[in-house]
């Protein structure tokens, strides 16, 4: 009897903190596609002059439930011709791969999931995760137009990862680290140390600013496409390909789709925030920094970088397929290349 309370005490509590680490990303997940859904509804209600959604709930706040109920009720469809494993397994494989990315994210200095080592290896990693269930269901919907979507998703994926790859190996020949939490923590003391302004180093880093200014922003606009947002969505391109990649799925599978788009945004938002906008660290140095305050600064920055996505989609038109290969191989991975060489030479000369 007391071998067998022994090995409860033991395991019980390692299994019930996993499960909470495990479940509260995922909660956090579901909460913010609802608030993201609602402002991507607001925001593009506002820059087009219309109220938006105003009867589900007080001025609308309950339009994102109402979707997702309707979702659950839609009927779930297959496809005779298609290949029906793949075809059903593609939504989740996608959604895994933008949640298990999560496993990295440094809320705070008192909560990441999995404080690893080569934390941003890892989300590189299992960002091709995302990539192969859409390509999944591209090719399992047997339809032509998914096909071409997702044919479309790979060239960019694999244009666009490596000018962010060259932004992200920036940050790491600074630190000399891999570990988020490492990155976050070196940041700290106010925004003026933040890599975007190149880090902590006194006036020995001002000739390196521009660089770092320059690597956030093709971060930034090569998330926009790793997301398959505007002006990066021809996988979508609703007048093009009817609805890209997930023409043929309806219901939760469509669904599925939806929040991990919504969850990969948070995703690389996260990222910018954790490697050039200081993290889970306050902008004013010490003042309204702590474990709790590390949250809401985190989720303020990130949250930030979600709704500029939201404002650039309802702002800008869709580029073209060779515009959006000239920009991913002749712009933006060259400027990343001279900015990567910079800051080398500067971690070498200091």
């Amino acid at each position: 009897m007391e071998s067998t309370n022994f090995l409860w005490d033991l395991f019980g509590r390692n299994v019930w903190t996993v499960l909470a680490v495990i479940s509260l990303p995922l909660l956090f997940v579901l909460v913010y596609a609802l608030i993201a859904i609602l402002a991507e509804l607001k925001i593009s209600a506002w820059i087009q002059e219309r109220l938006g959604p105003m009867r589900t709930g007080p001025w609308g706040i309950l339009q994102p439930v109402a979707e997702v109920i309707k979702l659950l009720q839609k009927e779930d469809i297959t496809p005779d011709q298609s290949s029906k494993l793949l075809y059903n397994l593609a939504p989740f494989i996608i959604f895994t791969g933008a949640y298990a990315a999560f496993a990295v994210i440094p809320f705070s200095s008192a909560f990441v999931p999995a404080g690893i080592d080569v934390g941003l290896f890892y989300v590189f990693a299992i960002g091709s995760i995302s990539a192969m269930g859409i390509v999944m269901g591209g090719w399992a919907s047997n339809n032509k137009y998914s096909l071409m979507g997702a044919m479309r998703s790979i060239s960019q994926l694999i244009s666009y990862e490596i000018p962010a790859a060259m932004a992200i190996l920036s940050v790491v020949v600074l630190t000399s680290s891999m570990n988020m939490q490492e990155i976050s923590s070196m940041q700290s003391g106010g925004f003026w140390n933040w890599f975007i302004f190149g880090g902590p180093g006194g006036w020995s880093k001002l000739w390196v600013i521009p660089f770092t200014i320059g690597l956030t922003i093709i971060y930034f606009i090569a998330s926009l496409a790793e997301t398959n947002r505007v002006p990066f969505d021809i996988p979508e391109g609703e007048s093009e390909l009817v609805a890209g990649f997930h023409t043929e799925y309806s219901g939760m599978k469509f669904a599925m789709f939806f929040f991990a788009e919504y969850a990969n945004m948070f995703v690389v938002s996260a990222i910018l925030t954790t490697i050039f906008l200081g993290g889970w660290n306050s902008p004013f140095g010490d003042f309204l920094q702590g474990p709790w305050w590390g949250v809401f600064w985190f989720i303020l920055k990130s949250f930030f970088i979600v709704l500029l996505q939201i404002w650039i989609r309802w702002t800008l038109p869709r580029f073209r397929v060779d515009q959006l290969m000239h920009v991913g191989w002749k712009v933006l991975l060259p400027l990343s290349f001279v900015c990567f060489v910079a800051i080398s030479l500067f971690a070498m000369l200091n």
